[in-house]
């Protein structure tokens, strides 16, 4: 805002406003809440934006309060034309209106949305920075079959960040591999309801549901000498798959999967590809692997 031919008092409105709102924007995502005293609406929405910057603190997410009676200057270079109204600032831009959200759940969803579009620094984005390359660690000694070794890496990252989605997630798929499928059941109860929902814990959901359709086969040998006498048998097919994916042989298990989608795409309503999907879940959907075995997916769907 320019100062020229401004009087005193808005110029001083205007320093306040650069000091308080647009400087902290440089680096945090401010929201500004236009409101006033005699205003119902925005003493109903003030301790709710409130509880919301508060939570979101650790995100670079910070609340200033602009009162549209005391600022009238500063509310109409902003248009302000009813009240509340609630925008978000970066490196003193606005980045989004935020005044049609009254509840908890609508600010905090467009609060997710705005920070996972900007470069926010933050204490959470610290931490998620130093603790990346251990939770891909982990997951890498997960991969190559060490899930004891995995458990108790997963475990020591909880004591730093006990409530992080992705080792939550790596931690309960380590005890699933590890066998311990009743404690792996536990702790997905137990993880809180605002991550339950997330992509790394419905991984871990899938990883679950996975061990638990896969039953193990005595002489899974045999079983495929069955299938291949029976090729069109695809329940024993499917049975061959739970055994394999219980065996380890994640291969052998698509390939059993892909060979009944083939023949029979909607057998058992679905059965397989829902099964395939799984498996892709738990393997990770960017590994290269389930890239792979998407194409060939695709290749019977719509070759």
């Amino acid at each position: 805002m320019a100062t020229l031919g401004m009087s005193t008092a808005e110029r001083e409105a205007v320093e306040a406003f650069r000091r308080d709102v647009v400087d902290p924007s440089m680096t945090n995502l401010v929201l500004i809440d236009f409101w006033a005293e005699w205003c119902g609406p925005c003493k109903a929405l003030s301790p709710i934006i409130e509880k919301v910057a508060a939570d979101y603190a650790s995100k670079g997410v910070l609340l200033a309060k602009i009162d549209t009676d005391k600022n009238q200057f500063i509310a109409a270079q902003f248009q302000i034309k009813s009240i509340p109204t609630v925008y978000a600032m970066f490196q003193g831009q606005l980045v989004a209106d935020l005044s049609t959200a009254r509840t908890e759940t609508q600010i905090k969803t467009m609060l997710d949305q705005i920070l996972r579009q900007l470069p926010i620094k933050s204490e959470e984005a610290d931490v998620e920075a130093e603790l990346e390359p251990l939770i891909a660690q982990a997951e890498q000694v997960l991969a190559e079959g060490d899930a004891e070794g995995a458990l108790a890496g997963f475990q020591q990252l909880s004591q730093i960040a006990p409530d992080h989605p992705g080792i939550e997630s790596g931690r309960i798929r380590a005890l699933v591999a590890t066998g311990r499928l009743d404690e792996a059941e536990a702790s997905l109860a137990a993880v809180p309801e605002e991550a339950a929902n997330t992509p790394e814990i419905e991984r871990a959901r899938a990883a679950l549901t996975l061990a638990r359709d896969a039953k193990p086969v005595d002489d899974l040998s045999g079983l495929a000498a069955d299938v291949a006498a029976h090729p069109d048998d695809h329940t024993m097919r499917f049975e061959l798959a739970g055994g394999q994916m219980a065996a380890g042989d994640r291969d052998a298990a698509a390939d059993s999967l892909l060979a009944i989608i083939a023949a029979e795409r909607d057998w058992n309503e679905g059965a397989a590809r829902t099964q395939l999907l799984k498996l892709f879940e738990v393997v990770g959907l960017e590994d290269p692997w389930v890239s792979a075995q998407r194409r060939k997916l695709s290749a019977i769907l719509f070759g």
